[in-house]
């Protein structure tokens, strides 16, 4: 669109400057630094009081930071007196416009905070003593229009953003399932069947209520909730098998402890009727989950080449869930960043077949030690991403290190039947409650070239504040 080219941006914002002498455009520059931090506090005064703006400000780590964000940005967003100035600023306006969409911030709430700013920025103009009431309004105006123009950039880069980000989310979920769809079919339903098994052996030999298996915990249900959810998104019998696993936990479960024992000391009676709606119950996941892969026949792409895994595309997509569904139910997920060790060299030395053979033996390696509702990427070259659901900092820990252990014992067979070592490196962060989640992929990484640094084959834990933990 040429409205919005780099050029004819820079020809506005150096346009909006000239309108106005350059006391007038020192005098804002000079204000604005100077009354950076109370503008700041009135904005997220004002959006604090939004139930809306709120629910993205509410961590308090977030509010620190974006504090400090916004003094430097009222502070430096009038200094454009060169063009490298303004280009500078441009591109400041659309990363943030691009953060607005990736975190998900509605645009309304955008142009709300900025006409708060205005308003402040006007009522401290009248506090401004001697001030002639030509140079109040030019000073008004140049601010205004500066701001306006700033919303303008923004928003552009929003709604470049979020269609990306709506066309990968609609793409993902036609291809959420990484793995051949008739192979995955069966696997969850072994998986299910499996749950079943565990539950009616915990019946056996007298499991304490508050040890039974839940079915949304188990290898079904984290898989269901965290993948087959998204794949079969807006149908009638994905809603129906979230709302038997909630009432197997929430209803029938409970009541195998009705004498308030906590344990399983029902009637034999009771016990029998409870165990067949129980069985009915299942049935009906079953039905259900043959008629969702049915109409699915074609979740075969949206994955790497050579490993199978998913691919970068649909990363975005699948944090974003994360991090929406770990803020409204208040819980945790894990993020794995893992490099093969001196992979170069097995390149270099045995040629990229090599190389490609021990891509896909750690793919397998990877599968084999994560769980069905866990996302596993190739980001490219000997980059793999883990997203650990429902997990903590600890958990995430011993999964890793896990990992770690089980590749350095294989052996990794090359097509002539020579055998070779590698190891890997981890790092591991945990989601904070922040709503970008380019954070808990920045420390990830972060942690992944301490692990490198410090002597490759180990994991590093990203800690609170930065800091990390070397296994």
């Amino acid at each position: 669109m040429p409205r919005f080219s780099t050029e004819q941006l820079c020809t506005e914002w150096t346009a909006i400057n000239q309108r106005f002498s350059a006391e007038v455009q020192q005098f804002v520059i000079d204000f604005s630094q100077q009354h950076a931090s109370s503008l700041s506090e009135h904005f997220y005064r004002e959006m604090l009081g939004d139930p809306t703006a709120s629910q993205f400000l509410s961590n308090d780590e977030v509010q620190s930071r974006l504090g400090q964000s916004m003094r430097r940005w009222v502070a430096g967003l009038f200094v454009s007196t060169t063009e490298d100035d303004v280009l500078r600023l441009i591109a400041e306006q659309r990363k943030i416009g691009e953060v607005h969409a990736r975190i998900g911030i509605p645009v309304h709430l955008v142009l709300r905070g900025a006409r708060c700013l205005k308003d402040r920025f006007v009522q401290l103009l009248h506090e401004v003593p001697n001030l002639p009431d030509e140079d109040q309004y030019a000073a008004m105006r140049l601010a205004s229009d500066t701001i306006d123009l700033t919303m303008e950039v923004m928003g552009h880069a929003y709604s470049l953003s979020h269609d990306r980000n709506s066309r990968s989310e609609e793409a993902y979920r036609l291809f959420a399932i990484t793995q051949n769809i008739a192979s995955e079919k069966e696997q969850q339903r072994a998986a299910l069947f499996d749950w079943e098994n565990q539950l009616m052996f915990s019946q056996a030999v007298g499991t304490q209520l508050s040890e039974l298996p839940r079915i949304q915990s188990s290898d079904f249900g984290l898989w269901f909730r965290h993948k087959g959810i998204h794949a079969f998104e807006g149908s009638a019998e994905a809603g129906a098998v979230m709302d038997t696993m909630e009432e197997i936990d929430s209803v029938l479960l409970p009541l195998f402890g009705s004498d308030g024992s906590n344990t399983i000391a029902i009637s034999q009676d009771s016990r029998v009727h409870l165990l067949r709606d129980l069985r009915d119950k299942v049935k009906s996941i079953r039905f259900h989950l043959s008629n969702l892969f049915e109409r699915n026949d074609e979740l075969e792409s949206g994955r790497d080449v050579l490993t199978r895994l998913l691919n970068r595309k649909f990363m975005p997509v699948v944090l974003s869930k994360q991090v929406s569904q770990s803020r409204t139910q208040k819980t945790a997920f894990a993020v794995l960043a893992i490099d093969i060790d001196h992979f170069k060299q097995v390149n270099d030395i045995h040629g990229h077949q090599a190389g490609d053979s021990v891509l896909q033996q750690l793919a397998l390696i990877l599968l084999n030690n994560s769980r069905s509702g866990d996302y596993l990427f190739r980001l490219g070259g000997e980059e793999f991403l883990l997203i650990a659901v429902d997990m903590d900092a600890t958990r995430a820990r011993t999964v890793a290190e896990k990992l770690r252990k089980s590749v350095e014992r294989e052996s990794f067979l090359l097509y002539d039947g020579k055998e070779l070592k590698a190891t890997i490196s981890v790092g591991v962060a945990c989601f904070d409650g922040h709503p970008d989640y380019q954070r808990v992929l920045r420390k990830a990484d972060d942690a992944l070239y301490q692990a490198k640094n410090s002597g490759r084959n180990r994991v590093v834990v990203a800690m609170g504040g930065g800091a990390s933990e070397v296994d």
